[in-house]
This record gives C-alpha cells, structure tokens and sequence, in this order.
C-alpha cells in the first residue's frame, strides 16, 4: 500500500448512508525506532502487535467506550478512562466538527508497554484510523501517518508502524506536519530480539535527558552513521551494522537509565550479533541478529552479559505495516 492510498473501508455494512459504520479489525504493528543513530527519523516494523476489533454501539446508550483486553498488560489496555486509544479518536473526530460515534472494543495486545517499542505509536495511529473510518472522514494513509506524527512528536515510530518494515521519515515544514517517508528491507531475513529490564521508562522522561545543542564532531559522526545504517538496511550488508548502530546523539545521555545497554553493547560485531542499539527511547535494548543463528543461542549470552539469568527476551523479525479490515 502506498501512502497515497486510504485506509477507510468506507460504511461497509449497509448501502445505506445514515447507518453506523461497519465493525473493522485494526492490526498496528510494534516498532524499535532509532537503530542507534537514526533519531527520531529511522524506524523498523516487528512481528508483534496491537490488534483492535472495533464497532459502532447504536444509542441510546450509557457509555462512549466499552473494552475487553487480553494479552500483555490486559488490565491497562482495558482502562476505559485515559485510553490513549479512544482519547485519539475522539480528539480527531472533535477536531474535524464529527459526532461521536460510541464504540465497543476488542483489543490484543503483544507489544510491551514502556519500553521503547512503540505502544504509544500504535495507539495513536489506531485512534485516528478508527476515527477515518467511524467518522467517514476519508483520510488518505498519508493524512493518517501526519496526524497520528502530530499527536507523537516525531514520525519514525508512526511511520514504520503505518508502512511497516524499515521505514526513513522526515517531517518537512514549521507550521504542518508534512511526513515524507521511504519504506525498504521487505527481504531482509535476520531476526531481532528484545531484552528488557523489569522497570519501564516513560519516552518523557527519556526525552528530558538529552542535552540541547551537540558538538559538531558528534553531530558529524551521528550523520556518517546514519547514512551507513540507511545503507546497510537496503542492501542488507550486515557486516556495517557493529558501526552502523553505533551513536552519539541519545544513548550516551540514555544510559543511567538505561544500564542494559552499557551491559550488551560489546556483543555487537560478535558471534552471530550484528549490532546492538536502545529500542526507541529505552529501556529495552534492541539485538539484529544473523538469520541462521539460534535465538536461544543469543539469549543465553545475552543474559550472561546482563548478569540476569531471568531477564526478559523476545525474538522476532521484521513485519509488514498496519492493516484494516472488515469483520
């Protein structure tokens, strides 16, 4: 799909006009954004998601929302008030002067919540795409990519999430946001995993570690690693990944906070391990792996190197982009 084209599958339910929406099944996928150097710009779509099946609720009734959760963090992602979901898409449809349509939710959730894979991406995405379709609003995928990027602040997590797979974005212009992103690295077969401490660590607080000017030697070092990391994606040259990954604008100011990272950073260009970087914002630590190693292989010594025998690790790979359909 490209940007270009819409997500909304329009009142699939009925011919006629004045009837509610038909139900749709929304499938956001998890993303590591940054890869190292590529700060908010570089992002890269995983084989885990935030699955939402949602319809219309016809009035009169009680209630706006109603949710039942299963998966990872089930009690969160059920929380009726402050849902990041339906707050998204009721900020949108206010926004464009829409009557708000009730909804029912069904959500599944595999993305870990705070650390640095893009749940708050996924939400915000999946509340504008229930809102383009709920509200009719006809939105391009491009419009939905800028506004869900308006709500984030940045447009690699959202961006990647949408396109999925890896995904370069940029976002052009003071006073809109105009995202113009590249999507590649459909074949690339290495595999990913995610190691993660017990404690997460809110993108903010993240954010207010970093200082705000950079030397030129590091902002130079930063753009040659950059170009390297977009390079090696697209032509799956592995071997540049121990370099490509490596960075001077986030992780170092990152790292208090974020300890695993100092722990697994020498793994990278060893054995199997082809770089290491802080997924996102952290905590978690993001490994690219070579396809024909054994991710329990890597596991172990990841664990080794964190000290943790009991450390968390998911492996997965990379994934396609964000789909809707109707059930």
């Amino acid at each position: 799909m490209s940007e270009s084209e819409g997500w909304n599958l329009g009142r699939i339910s009925s011919h006629n006009q004045d009837a509610l929406p038909g139900a749709i099944r929304l499938r956001l996928p998890a993303t590591s954004a940054n890869l190292g150097p590529g700060f908010d710009a570089v992002g890269v779509a995983l084989k885990l998601a935030l699955t939402i099946e949602a319809q219309s609720v016809q009035a009169p009734q009680s209630t706006e929302l109603t949710i039942a959760a299963t998966g990872r963090d089930a009690e969160r992602c059920a929380r009726t008030t402050n849902n990041m979901i339906f707050e998204t898409y009721r900020e949108v449809l206010t926004g464009v002067g829409r009557e708000l349509v009730p909804l029912d939710l069904r959500i599944h959730n595999e993305i870990p919540l705070g650390m640095g894979c893009g749940s708050s991406a996924a939400a915000r995405l999946g509340g504008v795409m229930l809102a383009n379709h709920f509200g009719g609003l006809d939105w391009s995928q491009r419009a939905c990519i800028e506004e869900a990027t308006r709500r984030e602040g940045h447009p690699d997590n959202v961006a990647a999430c949408a396109l999925g797979y890896v995904t370069v974005s940029v976002v052009a212009g003071d006073s809109e946001c105009s995202v113009h992103s590249a999507t590649f690295g459909q074949q690339l077969p290495w595999k990913l995993l995610l190691a993660f401490p017990p404690v997460s660590l809110a993108t903010e607080k993240a954010r207010a570690m970093l200082p705000a000017e950079y030397s030129r030697v590091d902002a130079v070092a930063n753009v040659q690693r950059a170009a390297l990391l977009v390079a090696a994606f697209a032509l799956g040259r592995g071997d540049l990944l121990r370099v490509a990954m490596q960075d001077r604008m986030h992780q170092p100011y990152r790292m208090e906070a974020c300890p695993l990272l100092d722990r697994l950073l020498p793994l990278a260009g060893g054995s199997g391990v082809l770089g290491v970087a802080l997924s996102g914002a952290g905590p978690g630590v993001l490994l690219v792996v070579e396809a024909d190693i054994a991710p329990a292989e890597i596991a172990a010594r990841i664990r080794q190197a964190a000290g943790e025998p009991e450390l968390e690790i998911i492996a997965t790979s990379i994934g396609a982009g964000a789909t809707v359909e109707s059930i």
